[in-house]
C-alpha cells in the first residue's frame, strides 16, 4: 500500500483513545500500514535490571497506529 505520510511530518489522530491529539512521525511501517506518532498511543513497559539499570523499573513507549487512523496537518 502507498503511504503518503513519511517521518517527520505532523499528523493528527482521528480514532482512537488519543483522538485529536497532533503529534510526529518517528516512523513508519509501510508493509503493515502502521506508524509510529509522538505521545501517542503509550504503553508501560517494564525494565529488566541490567549493568547500566541495576534497580530496573517500568518505562513508556509508543505503540504503532494504524495509517488510516491519522491525517497529516497541513504545514
Amino acid at each position: 500500500m502507498k503511504c503518503k505520510i513519511k517521518k517527520d511530518d505532523m499528523v493528527k489522530v482521528i480514532a482512537g483513545d488519543d483522538k485529536g491529539k497532533v503529534g510526529k512521525v518517528l516512523a513508519v511501517f509501510p508493509k503493515k500500514s502502521t506508524l509510529l506518532v509522538e505521545g501517542c498511543k503509550l504503553v508501560k513497559k517494564a525494565i529488566k535490571p541490567t549493568d547500566d539499570n541495576p534497580k530496573g523499573g517500568h518505562t513508556f513507549k509508543e505503540m504503532p497506529i494504524h495509517i488510516s487512523n491519522v491525517k497529516k496537518e497541513k504545514e
